[in-house]
């Protein structure tokens, strides 16, 4: 095909040899099948601001640290050089998400470089080399949804342990390969602890999750894994090896105190057991 604008100064530079077909155009970025040397991947093209149908994008830019003092004051003045760093802010924090990621246990597409707002990254295959399809495009029986939700879970939980929220994740936003789940679209990543949104995105993000694998394990329905994740969070508690179980108890209820310590043995053991089979799942890739 006809090589895009955006494109070409990549294929000047050696970075891409060939475009060969444009795979998806999103709500912030198009993204295209490249050929790079003996490898195939995606080249994400961020789209400009004033071209950009992401939603309330300063919700998600709260908190994020602009190390220059005179980026930071241009950013809040508007300034045409202003603009173009903010640019650079919002694309900039897609490629330190994954990176982030990645160094935390999360399964996210490599990355290999971010030029003149062309994010050159992994195209994630299925086992017969096409492009995985999206999460709301699969189906699955009820025991691989109640597995695939404890790994969502488990890497939701590492994102949050790396300080980091996703912001939009959903079905829309996860390719599955033949092993398990991928979390894609990071660039509305946000602090953890700097944004003031971030738990409403948070139980958002789970929310979402916890929905679409419902369909086919209704009884996820019930779990809390917001509630608990964000509660460990606030008290310090939260690690990467934290055990989860979807109980949650909101302060100054009457519980049934017996009654919660058996459920959370009965999940904690049924837990120890979901993550003996992913971590036996996950040495194979």
């Amino acid at each position: 095909m006809k090589v895009p604008k955006r494109l070409q100064p990549l294929v000047e530079e050696g970075l891409i040899n060939e475009v060969l077909s444009r795979l998806m155009s999103g709500k912030e970025a198009d993204i295209y099948i490249v050929k790079c040397g003996e490898e195939i991947r995606c080249a994400k093209v961020y789209k400009d601001a004033v071209n950009r149908s992401f939603k309330k994008a300063a919700q998600y830019q709260e908190g994020r640290k602009v190390r220059s003092g005179r980026r930071a004051r241009a950013m809040e003045k508007r300034s045409a050089y202003g603009r173009k760093q903010q640019e650079e802010v919002w694309q900039n924090a897609e490629v330190n998400a994954l990176s982030r990621l990645a160094e935390a246990g999360v399964r996210v597409p490599t990355t290999y470089g971010c030029v003149d707002g062309v994010l050159l990254m992994e195209l994630v295959t299925d086992e017969d080399g096409e492009v995985a399809p999206r999460l709301d495009d699969v189906t699955m029986p009820e025991e691989l949804a109640l597995e695939d939700h404890a790994v969502m879970m488990r890497y939701i939980k590492l994102m949050l342990c790396a300080g980091l929220v996703h912001g939009d994740l959903s079905e829309f936003n996860v390719l599955v390969d033949s092993y398990g789940p991928v979390i894609i679209d990071l660039p509305q990543a946000v602090d953890a602890a700097a944004n003031n949104n971030a738990q409403s995105m948070f139980a958002r993000d789970v929310g979402n999750m916890t929905r679409y694998y419902s369909r086919y394990a209704p009884e996820l329905s019930s779990t809390r894994y917001a509630d608990e994740m964000w509660a460990l969070f606030e008290a310090g508690e939260l690690n990467p090896d934290t055990v989860l179980t979807g109980l949650f108890q909101d302060d100054g209820a009457l519980a049934d105190v017996d009654g919660v310590l058996e459920e959370i043995k009965a999940a904690f053991q049924e837990e120890q057991d979901r993550q003996a089979r992913l971590m036996a799942r996950e040495d194979d890739i």
